[in-house]
């Protein structure tokens, strides 16, 4: 079963990983040391800013993909869906290294309080993209070490003192990177049809629909209702159905991993409802695969 994460919040209640550094409760610094290939799907709950020390990531973000190698770095916008591929360096043990900055809106805000950066300006949208990390940022990156090591023992001020040595090396290196994270500030509403579409097989809730599509939970509800003439629940819970059989019928992956792949957590829960709805249970359901 893949690894589905929300970021920060798993990082955050996860007791057992002691690579994680906590800012007053909402920002998140993680480091990730691996030696073995592996895949996932992380929720941004914040904007990432994702840097690899070691190894290679690919990344799916919506219908874009991302190659982010050794010393390279990608800014991504909170309440998206990012699934990845790690594979670690061949020539150094398969390691696969990489950093993790979840940087809250508050947080930015205090960098452009307190810093003397120049703001550019422009009407252009900045598009993600994989960039080179320059030596400062190299250097940043290895500096946080000791602080891995024992991460209940660092000061939180000299925690946001590195924070903000990393938003000013950012803002001097990187233009193109800075717009863009001055631009995730700005709130936008999006299409409902579109993050539905997008987002309805994955263990995703409704308030986090609601969040992704930039309204309350409320607005998100009559929205939807106005658009399908019917509630959301009621419409993702057909969608799942109708792809689960669809999987079921056409392909020879095992049942419990069909449900789990298109956000059904419990598989109990999920073969009952699907007797219901369809009358007969996902085993019956499922067709010999015809060979050519």
């Amino acid at each position: 079963m893949k690894k589905y994460v929300k970021v920060p919040t798993a990082l955050i209640n996860d007791a057992a990983c002691q690579s994680t550094l906590l800012l007053d409760g909402c920002s998140v610094i993680e480091s990730c040391v691996h030696t073995l290939n592996g895949t996932g799907t992380m929720f941004l709950e914040e904007h990432l800013l994702f840097l690899v020390l070691e190894g290679q990531f690919i990344m799916h973000h919506g219908k874009q993909t991302y190659t982010v190698n050794k010393n390279e770095m990608i800014l991504l916008k909170k309440a998206t869906s990012v699934k990845y591929e790690k594979t670690g360096d061949p020539d150094n043990d398969n390691i696969s290294e990489c950093i993790m900055f979840c940087l809250k809106d508050d947080l930015i805000k205090e960098f452009l309080t307190m810093a003397n950066v120049k703001i550019p300006r422009t009407e252009e949208e900045i598009k993600t993209s994989v960039y080179p990390m320059d030596d400062c940022l190299i250097a940043f990156g290895r500096s946080l070490d000791p602080y891995f090591k024992c991460p209940t023992s660092v000061d939180p001020g000299l925690l946001r003192l590195k924070i903000m040595e990393l938003l000013y090396d950012i803002s001097l290196s990187n233009k193109n990177m800075f717009i863009q994270l001055l631009q995730f500030r700005q709130p936008a509403r999006m299409d409902i049809r579109k993050v539905v579409e997008q987002y309805y097989a994955t263990p995703v809730t409704l308030p986090e629909l609601a969040y992704l599509s930039g309204r309350s939970l409320s607005s998100f509800k009559r929205d939807f209702q106005l658009l399908y003439n019917m509630p959301p629940a009621r419409w993702i819970k057909e969608k799942r159905l109708e792809k689960a059989r669809e999987m079921i019928q056409n392909t020879a992956i095992p049942v419990n991993e069909i449900g789990y792949s298109i956000g059904f957590e419990n598989i109990s829960h999920f073969s009952r409802i699907f007797k219901e709805y369809y009358g007969q249970s996902p085993t019956d359901c499922r067709q010999p695969i015809k060979l050519d």
